[in-house]
């Protein structure tokens, strides 16, 4: 597997930890579009694009996003995950990851080490305004 292009679209706002988008081709072949390059605690690192998971509605079957507290088609209370369960702010973090489900990712740490090197790198490249692959 050889990327052969990545693209960055970087993102306004200082207040914000997501700082671009990248948007990848592999081999001159496949596309992955909407990958977050994101400043975290540590430094930059990227996340894979994903979709938000939904539930039915015990009453009326119509998928919502996990974690709503009504439907949004007959507006029913919908059962809470862990009811009056403290929540700390690492488990928080937790139940918003689960909110979450990758639609592409690498199966091998080697595969996402090489992605989130190539794209780092382009990114760092743009904003020097250098170029790079």
């Amino acid at each position: 597997m050889e990327i052969t292009e990545v693209r960055i679209f970087q993102k306004e706002g200082a207040n914000n930890k997501l700082r671009a988008y990248a948007t990848i081709t592999i081999d001159n072949a496949f596309v992955v579009r909407n990958i977050k390059i994101i400043e975290g605690k540590t430094g930059l690192f990227i996340a894979m694009p994903s979709r938000k998971i939904k539930d039915s509605c015990p009453k009326c079957n119509h998928k919502n996003e996990v974690h709503s507290k009504y439907c949004n088609e007959c507006g029913s209370q919908l059962p809470a995950v862990a009811p009056g369960a403290p929540v700390s702010s690492e488990a928080e973090h937790d139940l918003r990851q689960a909110e979450h489900k990758d639609i592409a990712h690498p199966i091998t740490v080697q595969a996402r080490e090489y992605i989130q090197k190539k794209i780092l790198d382009a990114y760092e490249a743009e904003k020097t305004g250098t170029k790079s692959l």
